[in-house]
């Protein structure tokens, strides 16, 4: 009886710590999401899709809840090489099992469900090299010993997700990867080195896309070329480019106020491809304006926000690298998914978090808050 009695005062100790401002965030996505897709479904074949989203939504908060009892050190020291090396594994399954959908090969069948692993193997990789980085304990990163193993960790599974093709995916990664090397205490000349050659790469491309633009479409592929050509010049091809100028005219109408729900025209008239999913913004900017678009960034922002205050007042350094890798990934999918359907970035397939419908990115994502939450509840406890 005494037993039980403390596992259960353990148990309220470790709920008290739970971040309330994260989850009532959570319940706000939910409600904004839901109502999204069932304005972008309704009298289409995807009729009842939100119905799917909410429980599903309900269901992952258990796995959620789950991860932050879960000490996230135990996980890192025994779990983070195993989960790895099964997430390279699910993703070499891929190209041998794998879904071709709308011309990429990126998901698993299991029955009934469709699994992306790309996502999912985003979680396994911070914690891999959270893990790594934790070795350092703060002291500058050396090149040959700590940066070379972190890069080739984050770059298997980029190059087995760019087979897929999957290049909006893979960017992610390479948000992470900056994200947690800079965390890690970069030496500023490495950090200068490494800007300079991205800028020359960057020139590079452009210099080729306007001299040799022949030999730089035998480097990419044809859906890439015409995704790059829409982005710099959407009226030389409105066949490729139609998707974004209707995306920003959807969001331009939105006004301040929106068309109101159900009432966008670009929307419920079928001129928005994937507006369930990748495009879901859409929805929010012409259906509520710009007063819906910027609640939905504050939300963002808060959420953000209160990851920076866990990942800064944890007293473990692997706690504060998994937090900074998973702040990571979500800003650079919330920046790259709402400013490509602004034409402000090329257009790629990446899904707008916790918002888009997706069975795959919001288990990653209800995940990768299970982890922030684990770190606030845990970070200031002995580990044993």
């Amino acid at each position: 009886m005494t037993e039980r009695r403390g596992s259960n005062g353990s148990m309220k100790r470790l709920a008290s710590r739970l971040d309330g401002t994260i989850l009532l965030i959570l319940i706000c996505f939910m409600i904004i999401s839901t109502l999204a897709i069932h304005s972008a479904t309704t009298g289409t074949k995807y009729e009842g899709l939100h119905v799917n989203h909410f429980v599903m939504y309900i269901v992952l908060f258990i796995p959620m809840l789950a991860i932050s009892f879960l000490d996230y050190r135990g996980i890192v020291r025994h779990c983070s090489i195993i989960l790895y090396a099964l997430g390279i594994g699910l993703l070499v399954l891929v190209h041998f099992k794998g879904m071709n959908l709308n011309g990429s090969t990126r998901w698993i069948s299991m029955g009934p469900i469709q699994f992306q692993p790309s996502e999912l193997v985003k979680i396994f990789v911070i914690l891999l090299v959270a893990k790594m980085l934790k070795r350092r304990n703060g002291e500058p990163l050396r090149i040959l010993q700590d940066m070379v193993p972190i890069m080739i960790v984050t770059l298997i599974p980029v190059l087995l997700i760019l087979k897929q093709p999957d290049l909006g995916t893979s960017i992610v990664y390479f948000g992470i990867l900056a994200g947690l090397l800079w965390m890690g205490n970069m030496r500023w000349i490495h950090v200068i080195i490494g800007s300079a050659t991205m800028a020359v790469l960057a020139a590079s491309l452009a210099c080729l896309y306007m001299f040799n633009h022949e030999w730089l479409s035998k480097m990419i592929k044809l859906h890439q070329m015409a995704r790059i050509q829409a982005f710099v010049d959407p009226a030389s091809d409105p066949n490729h480019s139609w998707h974004v100028l209707n995306s920003i005219r959807a969001v331009g109408t939105g006004d301040v106020f929106g068309k109101g729900y159900r009432q966008g025209d670009m929307v419920q008239n079928g001129f928005i491809p994937y507006d369930y999913a990748d495009s879901i913004f859409v929805v929010i900017g012409e259906e509520f304006g710009f007063l819906g678009s910027a609640l939905l960034l504050l939300l963002y922002f808060l959420l953000i926000y209160r990851m920076v205050r866990i990942a800064s007042e944890s007293s473990d350094v692997s706690g504060t690298y998994i937090v900074v890798g998973i702040m990571s990934m979500f800003v650079l999918q919330i920046f790259e998914n709402i400013a490509m359907h602004l034409g402000l970035m090329p257009l790629t397939g990446i899904a707008l978090p916790f918002i888009s419908y997706g069975g795959s990115s919001l288990l990653t994502n209800m995940a990768a808050i299970g982890l922030v939450l684990s770190v606030r509840i845990h970070s200031f406890q002995p580990y044993s």
